[in-house]
Formats: structure tokens, C-alpha cells, sequence
């Protein structure tokens, strides 16, 4: 029971945040520049649950990504599960109560993002000024994204808290 509760609260999240990174975020763009929505839950849920989770949800957020927004299948799913991959390589030193640790990754992984944008989609088509694209586009969107894990974080940690609660109930019921 535990496990389909917390399937349906990840379904939710990746399409509650999909949806609104296409949107609400879309509209209050500055500059062309919205933040990674996906890339936070990815790397959220990957940092409080490990690589399994992180690659799953990076995995079924970049599909989606894929579907609705990309030219071509299978690029942001690839990234995106890569980097929540690597996020649940942190699960083992991350504490709930230190928003240091997620802000840092979500930083890290949002530049690693950018780049392997700009490699897979602008450099390989002759664009060469890789720093006009990084001051422009990679800087402000991590600036943004930032912002909004400093709103959204919280929220999901709260509900993830939430859940480890009920599953451990439900486990001493057993005992």
C-alpha cells in the first residue's frame, strides 16, 4: 500500500511540476528563461531516496520533456535520469534540516544541464559562442531555478518526510 501511495505522489509531483514548468513558468519568464522544474523534483527526490528514485523520476520527467517540448526522443530522459542518478549518490550524506547540500546539487547538476545542451543542441549545429550562451541562458535559468528550490524544496521535503512517517507506522504494525 505504501509503495502505490508513493508511486501516485510521484506521478503527481512529475506532472504537477511538467505542467507548470510548461505554463505558469512559461508566462513569468524572464528574458525567454524559466526554471527546471523537472531537474529539481529529479535531483530532490534523488538526494532523499537514492539513485533508484532519482534515476526513475530524472527518467519518466525527461520523457515527458521529450514528448511535449524536444525534436527528437530520448535526450532530456537520458540527461535527466543521469542526473538524478547521480543526486541519489548523495542520499548517503544528506540531512533533511541542511538545505546546503540540495541547493549545491541542484546548482551543479542545472550547469551540467546547460552544458550538455548547448553541446547536443547548439554546438553540433555550428553555434560556437559558448560564452554568450553560458552568461545568457545557463546562469540565469541556475539564478532562477535557484529561486524557485528555495520555494519548492521545502514542499517537497515536507511530503517526502510525510510518507517516510506513514511507511514506518504501517512497518511497526507488522512487528
Amino acid at each position: 500500500m505504501n509503495k502505490i501511495r508513493r508511486l501516485i505522489i510521484y506521478i503527481l509531483f512529475t506532472t504537477t511540476f511538467f505542467v507548470l514548468q510548461g505554463t505558469l513558468f512559461k508566462a513569468i519568464s524572464f528574458g525567454n528563461i524559466a526554471p527546471n522544474l523537472m531537474l529539481i523534483l529529479c535531483v530532490s527526490f534523488g538526494l532523499m531516496q537514492g539513485r533508484k528514485t532519482g534515476l526513475l523520476i530524472g527518467f519518466f520527467s525527461g520523457i515527458l520533456m521529450d514528448i511535449f517540448v524536444a525534436d527528437y526522443i530520448g535526450f532530456y530522459a537520458l540527461l535527466l535520469m543521469y542526473l538524478g542518478y547521480m543526486a541519489g549518490c548523495f542520499n548517503k550524506v544528506f540531512y533533511a534540516e541542511d538545505i546546503k547540500l540540495p541547493m549545491g546539487m541542484i546548482i551543479f547538476t542545472d550547469l551540467i544541464y546547460g552544458i550538455c545542451c548547448y553541446g547536443f543542441m547548439y554546438l553540433l549545429r555550428g553555434r560556437l559562442n559558448f560564452v554568450f550562451y553560458f552568461l545568457h541562458i545557463c546562469i540565469p535559468e541556475c539564478v532562477y531555478t535557484i529561486l524557485m528550490t528555495i520555494i519548492i524544496y521545502p514542499l517537497i521535503l515536507v511530503i517526502d518526510q510525510t510518507l517516510v512517517r506513514a511507511e514506518r507506522k504501517q512497518a511497526k504494525k507488522f512487528v
